[in-house]
């Protein structure tokens, strides 16, 4: 297991899964495309969601993408912790009535184990408490220790909103070693202590959901896998949050840069140096995806992320207009991947430095 940057990661796994026969899509713009339900794309699998249903025929019946997020219900608490963050990138593997459990979970399970060479013995496979294909899968085909599968109920192993498709489904956890532990002899995935990482997530859509509580088995049953792009990267750096991945700490360090502050050194300092770092992130893709700051729907999500960012540079000392700087760093970091940052960069600095 070796040090792997962000970007190398998310090339390794698209590649993966293009020699898996997975057509490689682009990330969909954060701004919906004809799916007023959204605000903004939250996860990997929303733009999708038509090919899922079958109103869309897909491009091909095996698809695999880098997904563009924003989710801000946790928008307050951004800063405060080492975890939290608005913008965020979600791997996806994604079959549209192809394959199923039987290819998903050995697919998984090469990527990390052989493609990024994670010790199979600190990976952790959970199932719905109810599904015995797939705790069969990784015991009998993958050869997984029945003491390192754990049957997880419905909170946690088991995909649904409302009415619709829904399914259960089996995640991977990283072990990240006793120090991150509660201590407790039975602690293992499902506790809540920090010992175990949740790095991989596989939905079985295989149920139709009546809203009344009847599941009856779908026709075309779908695989839709999420893996958050910074978690892995964590992993595969031995860094404990998403603020010390290469691509992101150097931002980070901009940041420090421009405040003349060290990171590390005082609490309510990291706060507004990790406050700006994320949000930094969330403006520039926005803005870069036709976002215009306002004072109502999604433009007024982007004017929050900017006036909030501003008013951390404040309480770090910063006494002049400074984020054209720290998304000038983040674009470097992240046009090879992508490129309508490189395209859009004059008009992202002229916004930003319009409403700053």
């Amino acid at each position: 297991m070796q040090w792997t940057s962000l970007n190398t990661v998310r090339e390794k796994y698209l590649s993966f899964f293009e020699s898996k026969g997975h057509l490689r899509l682009p990330s969909y713009p954060l701004i919906p495309q004809n799916d007023k339900s959204l605000l903004l794309i939250n996860s990997g699998m929303a733009p999708m969601k038509k090919f899922f249903t079958g109103e869309v025929e897909p491009p091909r019946r095996r698809v695999t993408t880098c997904q563009k997020c924003i989710r801000t219900p946790d928008f307050e608490r951004v800063g405060h912790t080492a975890r939290h963050g608005t913008f965020f990138e979600m791997l996806g593997n994604f079959s549209f009535g192809d394959y199923f459990k039987e290819q998903a979970i050995p697919w998984a399970w090469e990527f990390l184990t052989e493609v990024m060479e994670i010790p199979s013995d600190l990976l952790w496979p959970s199932v719905y408490e109810n599904d015995d294909e797939a705790y069969n899968i990784w015991k009998d085909k993958i050869g997984v220790p029945e003491k390192h599968i754990v049957r997880l109920g419905k909170e946690d192993n088991f995909w649904e909103h409302g009415p619709g498709p829904c399914g259960p489904c089996t995640e991977i956890y990283f072990d990240r070693g006793e120090k991150y532990g509660c201590g407790r002899p039975d602690c293992k995935p499902g506790c809540d202590c920090d010992r175990y990482m949740e790095i991989w997530n596989n939905v079985f859509s295989q149920f139709n959901n009546d809203g009344k509580g009847n599941y009856t088995e779908l026709v075309q049953k779908n695989i839709d896998t999420g893996m958050g792009l910074e978690r892995l990267a964590c992993v595969m750096q031995g860094v404990d949050n998403m603020f010390e991945v290469d691509t992101i700490r150097k931002i980070l360090d901009r940041v420090c840069e421009i405040s003349g502050k060290t990171y590390g050194n005082d609490k309510d300092n990291d706060i507004s140096i990790r406050v700006i770092t994320d949000h930094t992130r969330s403006a520039m893709f926005m803005i870069a995806d036709g976002v215009l700051p306002s004072n109502e729907g999604r433009g007024y999500v982007l004017r929050r992320i900017i006036r909030r960012a501003c008013r951390h540079g404040k309480l770090l000392g910063i006494g002049r207009a400074f984020m054209t700087d720290t998304v000038a760093v983040a674009i470097g970091e992240s046009c090879g991947a992508y490129p309508e940052l490189s395209e859009e960069r004059d008009y992202v600095l002229t916004v930003l430095a319009i409403v700053e």
